[in-house]
C-alpha cells in the first residue's frame, strides 16, 4: 500500500470489500500453516476480518464502512502509529498476493474511498510451484520444516499403483455426447436479467493487444479434428464459449499461416495449457513461430529443388495475400510516405492501413522480392518475442529501418536493435507514438546533415546509420627528409671519420 501522506489514510475514510470466492477447509489450512508464517498473525487476522464482512455463503461487495471498524477489530490505536501499522499489514497481504488495494476518488468532492479486493490463497500444489514464495517461506521456517509442511498437504499414491506400469484410458463421457441444448431459441430477457443481478466485476487482468486480422477458424473445425483421447481435450472444449481465446488463436494462426491441422497439433502438445486449463499464450505463440520457421525452411528447399529440376532461373511470384479488414483507420496527419520498394504497388492511404493493421511477418515480406534474409527475420522475431512491442509499432520500425533508408545507408543488426531499444526507453507503445518518433528522428538527421555540409565535416555516406557519421583518424603531418645547406668538403668528411674512429677506441 503506497501512502504518500499518512493523513490520506485515516479511520475516518470509508472502505468496502470485494471478493468472488469462498474459503474452504483447505484454504483455511493453507492460511494458517503457509501464509501466516510469512506475513504474521496480525496480517492474517486483517484478511479474515475483511473476508467476513461479506456473508460466507455469498460473493460480491460489502457495504461502505468507515475504517474505524478495522482499527477496532485489530485493537489498534486511532493515531499515526496505528495508521502506519494497519497500512503495513495491508502491504504484507498485497505482497503475497492475498489482496489488492485501490483508492477511488469521488467525482464531486475531495474525499476518497478505499477498495480492498481479496484474492483466494493459492492451493498447495500451485504455491510450492511458485519459486519466490517458496524461497521466502524457507527463509522463515527453515528447509526441513518446509519439506515436512509440504508432505502434510499431499496424500501419497498407494505403493501398489506407484510401482506398477499401468495403461491409462480415459473413458469419461463429454457433455456434448450426453446432453443437447436448444440453441434455436434465445431468451433475451433471461440474458438481461442475469447480467443485471450479476455481482462479478470485469476481469482485472491487464488489457491484451487487440487484433483485427483473423484466420477464420471456428470452434467446430478445431474440435472436429482434435484427437478424442487427448489429455488436452477437456481444455480445448472450454474454448467453446471463450471468444477472447478463440480470437487469440485465430490471430496467431493468421500471423504464422497456420492451418486447422497445425493449430490442433499445437494445442495437443504438452505445456500449452496450465494445470487450471488456461491457454499459455506466450508458449503457444513461441511454438507457432517455430512451426512457421520450419515451414518456411521447407518451402525454400522445395523451391530450390524445383529450380534445379526445371532449370528455370529465378521464377515464381508472390502469392496474393488476403485483404485485411480495415478495423483501425489512420488519420491523414499520421500518414508516412510510401517507400521506394513499394512505390506503384499501393498509394499512401493503403500503405499506412497495411502498416497499422497487418502482422509484422507479412508486412516485412513486402520489402523483399523473394525470401526474407534469415538474420533480418531473427532480429524482428526477437523484438516481437522479447521486447513485446505491438504489431503496429514493429511495422513502423520496419518502415524506418528498411523503407526510409537512403541508398548510401547500411542496415545492420545492431542498428535495428538500437532503434527498438530506444523505442522501449521512450515508451513508444502505439502507432501514433511510433509515427511521431520516426518524424522526430528524421528532423534530427536532417539538421545533422545540414550542419555537416556547412562545416565541411564528413557526412553519413558510407557509414552505418547506427553510428550517424563515420569516425576518421586525424591526418598527421609527415616529416620529410629534405637536406638543408651545402654539401660537406673532403676535409670535413676526413675530420668526421677521424672523430668516429676515436670514439670507437681506435687509434689514428
Amino acid at each position: 500500500m503506497r501512502i504518500g501522506n499518512i493523513h490520506e489514510f485515516t479511520e475516518h475514510h470509508r472502505y468496502y470489500i470485494y471478493r468472488d470466492f469462498t474459503l474452504g477447509s483447505m484454504n483455511m489450512k493453507v492460511l494458517q500453516l503457509i501464509y501466516q508464517p510469512m506475513v504474521g498473525a496480525v496480517a492474517i487476522g486483517l484478511y479474515q476480518l475483511l473476508y467476513h464482512q461479506v456473508p460466507g455463503e455469498q460473493v460480491g461487495y460489502s457495504g461502505l464502512e468507515p475504517q474505524r471498524r478495522l482499527f477496532l477489530g485489530l485493537g489498534l490505536e486511532m493515531n499515526e502509529a496505528g495508521r502506519r501499522h494497519l497500512a503495513l499489514q495491508a502491504s504484507k497481504l498485497e505482497a503475497v498476493g492475498l489482496m489488492q488495494t485501490s483508492r477511488l476518488a469521488l467525482p464531486h468532492g475531495e474525499d476518497v474511498i478505499y477498495e480492498y479486493e481479496l484474492t483466494a490463497p493459492l492451493g498447495p500444489e500451485e504455491f510450492f510451484e511458485n519459486q519466490h514464495l517458496t524461497m521466502y517461506l524457507r527463509d522463515k521456517i527453515g528447509k526441513y520444516a518446509l519439506i515436512s509442511l509440504r508432505q502434510q498437504f499431499f496424500a501419497r499414491e498407494p505403493d501398489e499403483l506407484a510401482s506398477a506400469q499401468l495403461e491409462k484410458e480415459n473413458i469419461s463421457v463429454p457433455f456434448y455426447e450426453l446432453f443437447s441444448l436448444n440453441t434455436q431459441a434465445v431468451d433475451n430477457e433471461l440474458e438481461q436479467a442475469l447480467s443485471e443481478v450479476a455481482s462479478t466485476r470485469p476481469s482485472s487482468t491487464p488489457p491484451q493487444r487487440e487484433h483485427t486480422a483473423t484466420a477464420g477458424i471456428q470452434y467446430g473445425e478445431i474440435i472436429l479434428r482434435f484427437p478424442r483421447h487427448s489429455a488436452n481435450r477437456p481444455h480445448v472444449e472450454r474454448l467453446r464459449g471463450d471468444e477472447r481465446q478463440l480470437a487469440r488463436l485465430n490471430y496467431v494462426a493468421y500471423k504464422f499461416n497456420l492451418s486447422v491441422v497445425d493449430l490442433c497439433r499445437l494445442l495437443d502438445e504438452d505445456g500449452i495449457f496450465s494445470r487450471s486449463g488456461e491457454l499459455m499464450e506466450e508458449e503457444f505463440q513461441l511454438r507457432a513461430n517455430q512451426l512457421y520457421r520450419q515451414e518456411r525452411k521447407r518451402d525454400d528447399e522445395r523451391k530450390r529443388k524445383l529450380v534445379k529440376i526445371t532449370g528455370a532461373a529465378a521464377q515464381g511470384t508472390d502469392a496474393e495475400e488476403d485483404e485485411l479488414p480495415q478495423e483501425y483507420a489512420v488519420l491523414a496527419e499520421d500518414w508516412l510516405e510510401v517507400p521506394v520498394q513499394l512505390a506503384g504497388r499501393c498509394d499512401k492511404a493503403q500503405y499506412n492501413m497495411l502498416m497499422r493493421n497487418e502482422p509484422y511477418t507479412r508486412f516485412l515480406a513486402r520489402f523483399f522480392p523473394g525470401a526474407i534474409p534469415d538474420w533480418v527475420e531473427r532480429v524482428f522475431e526477437r523484438i516481437d518475442m522479447n521486447y513485446k512491442l505491438p504489431e503496429a509499432v514493429i511495422n513502423v520500425l520496419i518502415h524506418y529501418v528498411l523503407g526510409a533508408a537512403d541508398e548510401s545507408q547500411r542496415v545492420s543488426k545492431s542498428f535495428i536493435d538500437a532503434v527498438a531499444g530506444n523505442m522501449l526507453v521512450k515508451q513508444v507503445d502505439t502507432f501514433e507514438k511510433a509515427v511521431s518518433y520516426v518524424r522526430e528522428q528524421s528532423k534530427v538527421e536532417e539538421r545533422r546533415k545540414q550542419t555537416s555540409q556547412r562545416t565541411g565535416a564528413p557526412g553519413r555516406a558510407g557509414a552505418g546509420r547506427g553510428s550517424r557519421g563515420s569516425s576518421r583518424k586525424p591526418s598527421l603531418p609527415i616529416i620529410e627528409d629534405v637536406p638543408s645547406g651545402s654539401a660537406a668538403t673532403p676535409e670535413e668528411l676526413e675530420e668526421i671519420l677521424r672523430l668516429a674512429r676515436k670514439l670507437d677506441g681506435k687509434r689514428e
